[in-house]
């Protein structure tokens, strides 16, 4: 797990929300379970710019893929069809990723 991120949320937290999703994953769920629901805009940019491994301003496809695995290395990948609804979830203007403020408005949402 990245130390920015522990650091934003407990560790408790985040394993109870890998557990919630291990069978299936919910957006939703997962952000009120890990409390990042919880988190101001400064503290959902630093775990967006975690998110987005390779710095682009964005979190892409395959980023989306490997969110689970951002939290906790053990953790699983999506599946096609969850990271679909999760950017769907998330990608209002539909240019194809998510950027901090669409990240932002997902989590609160």
């Amino acid at each position: 797990m990245s130390s920015d991120i522990s650091a934003l949320l407990s560790a408790k937290d985040i394993e109870k929300a890998l557990a919630e999703c291990s069978a299936s994953f919910n957006h939703k769920t997962f952000f009120q379970t890990s409390g990042l629901n919880k988190k101001n805009d400064a503290e959902l940019t630093k775990i967006f710019r975690v998110l987005d491994e390779d710095a682009s301003g964005y979190i892409e496809v395959e980023e989306l893929t490997k969110f689970l695995k951002r939290f906790s290395a053990g953790a699983r990948d999506l599946n096609q069809k969850e990271t679909e609804a999760f950017l769907a979830a998330g990608d209002t203007d539909h240019d194809g990723k998510i950027g901090v403020e669409e990240f932002k408005n997902m989590v609160k949402a």
